[in-house]
């Protein structure tokens, strides 16, 4: 059995995704972002060994989540759920950061980077990846326009580079990202047309499985395409630079 960390656990897919890892007997360590949610999650999955802490839209606290994951253990699989959505207005974050980049595309980062190596990766993107630009000198959407719909796009895309980019770096981790379809949660919307059952099965599937591949993205368990730029170690090597530049932290194997 595998001990798997789940980020934005406390509801959505990623409580799902946790149930039913919970269900096929492994162990599972959640995360919220405060003591309250955490608490509401474990009374809602009583089978979790733990619930970890930290806000993803703080660098500092993120960094605090990363320490916790690494002193309560090594993890076989990490799965990247927490995110935030399409319909954000542009907020900054205490770090000054735009909010949907910060949560969804930085915290990733920097957690990959910081949390112990495990032999799993899997990152949570979407299919308006697709639509996603890679404008890496306006991650903050100081000069654009802010669209949500776009920087929530932009972000995904950034998931789906750092997955490949790991994959890349890191030969000995299997590091792959997925869509879980457009699904009625609470992020979602109610309107959302895609199977909410179906949605959290690639992620355990991937986190689990006996065989799966690397450096691969995949909805409902099969492969789907990608963004061409995700594929580009340039790009790739563009973005890891940006992060480390806001973060202080290069990802291990990066130069």
């Amino acid at each position: 059995m595998a001990r798997i960390l789940i980020t934005g656990s406390a509801d959505g897919l990623g409580r799902l995704a946790a149930a039913e890892l919970i269900d096929q007997g492994h162990d599972v360590v959640l995360h919220a972002r405060n003591e309250a949610r955490a608490a509401d999650a474990m009374a809602a999955l009583p089978g979790a060994e733990a619930a970890l802490t930290g806000d993803l839209a703080s660098i500092a606290e993120t960094r605090d989540l990363a320490r916790q994951a690494n002193e309560s253990g090594r993890f076989d699989a990490v799965i990247h759920n927490a995110a935030v959505g399409y319909q954000e207005p542009r907020i900054e974050t205490v770090d000054g950061l735009e909010h949907v980049f910060a949560v969804n595309a930085l915290a990733p980062y920097l957690l990959t980077a910081l949390i112990d190596r495990p032999e799993r990766l899997i990152y949570l993107s979407s299919g308006m990846h697709e639509s996603g630009d890679v404008v890496l000198d306006d991650l903050q959407w100081v000069r654009r326009r802010w669209r949500g719909a776009q920087a929530y796009s932009d972000s995904k895309l950034h998931d789906v580079i750092l997955a490949f980019a790991v994959a890349r770096l890191w030969p000995d981790v299997l590091s792959n990202a997925l869509d879980p379809g457009w699904v009625p949660t609470k992020m979602g919307g109610r309107g959302a047309p895609s199977d909410l059952g179906q949605a959290h099965l690639t992620q355990v599937w991937l986190a689990t499985a006996a065989s799966t591949p690397s450096g691969g993205y995949y909805y409902h368990l099969r492969p789907h395409r990608t963004h061409p730029a995700a594929s580009d170690p340039e790009v790739q090597a563009a973005f890891l630079d940006a992060c480390a530049a806001l973060t202080g932290v290069t990802l291990p194997g990066h130069s």
